[in-house]
């Protein structure tokens, strides 16, 4: 039975803009607003990355804002001053500049993501629900931890995944299997299996919005095994009224938004062989993330 609203899968990279782009999807946009805005009519959702590094000046956020469409949606990561310096304490004064700063991009923002460090461990699960508890009402929110312990099906994940539920926060979910799958023969690889956390993956929804960053091979077909899991998990979460986020990177990026429109392709294609009603009622994806990438 179709539900009562449309779910939507959004798909996207993780930044919107990259010199290399410029003979892909970007041609012709030579501003930063024109190529925001190009972005845009390929893909509906991006990684905003850069909130994790240096908080946007106020025009800069206008400008983000302006020049997207209605249907457009951010996901903003908390900048690494709250998150990775302070650990989630004592930084009430950088989380309202944040938020007042980013305000105008509320409307545009479908996850606002929390990532914490490696050693944020269990012990430090009661900062993390004192800290969801002073968030902004009304947004929502993704959570990435790397801990190992919260990888491995014990007390500790068990605790975190209530405590996502109990706030209906989202729980990030990092694939990185394709670059770890074999040696690194090259310098772009061995840098990203350097930078890339490795972590196992555990597919699981905690909220409404689960997000799915895949980190995908340089080789396009060597990613086919590792993405057939989501073939099935990402039209089940669909089929629950969830929206999930996939959003696709690779070691250098360059080719990322053709490796997502393959995988979108092969996404499209299971979804016709295996249940095909929800190509009416809940998919294809947002009309944006059809368009042809070239």
């Amino acid at each position: 039975m179709p539900l009562a609203h449309k779910p939507l899968l959004r798909v996207g990279m993780a930044m919107w803009s990259l010199p290399q782009w410029q003979k892909s999807i970007l041609q012709g946009c030579q501003t930063p607003a024109a190529r925001l805005a190009g972005y845009a009519e390929k893909f509906d959702t991006v990684e905003g990355n850069t909130s994790f590094y240096a908080l946007p000046d106020a025009n800069t956020v206008a400008m983000w804002a302006a020049n997207v469409p209605a249907s457009f949606r951010f996901t903003f990561k908390l900048p690494r001053t709250i998150t990775h310096d302070k650990q989630l304490q004592h930084c009430d004064g950088e989380l309202s500049e944040f938020f007042n700063r980013m305000q105008p991009l509320q409307a545009h923002t479908s996850v606002w993501k929390i990532q914490l460090p490696a050693s944020f461990g269990p012990e430090s699960l009661p900062i993390l629900a004192a800290f969801i508890a002073r968030l902004p009402a009304g947004l929502h929110y993704g959570v990435e931890l790397r801990h190992q312990a919260f990888f491995a099906k014990g007390a500790a994940e068990q605790q975190l995944n209530r405590l996502l539920m109990q706030h209906s926060c989202d729980r990030i979910i990092m694939d990185s299997r394709p670059i770890f799958a074999q040696p690194a023969t090259t310098e772009i690889m061995r840098d990203a299996q350097s930078k890339k956390p490795r972590v196992p993956v555990h597919a699981i929804a905690t909220a409404n919005m689960p997000v799915v960053r895949f980190i995908g091979d340089l080789v396009p077909e060597n990613n086919d095994a590792f993405f057939t899991p989501w073939l099935s998990k990402l039209p089940q979460w669909l089929s629950e009224g969830k929206t999930p986020h996939l959003f696709v990177h690779t070691p250098d990026n360059i080719h990322a938004p053709e490796l997502a429109h393959r995988l979108y392709q092969q996404l499209q294609q299971h979804i016709a062989t295996q249940q095909p009603w929800q190509l009416d009622d809940l998919v294809p994806l947002h009309p944006v993330a059809q368009a042809s990438l070239f």
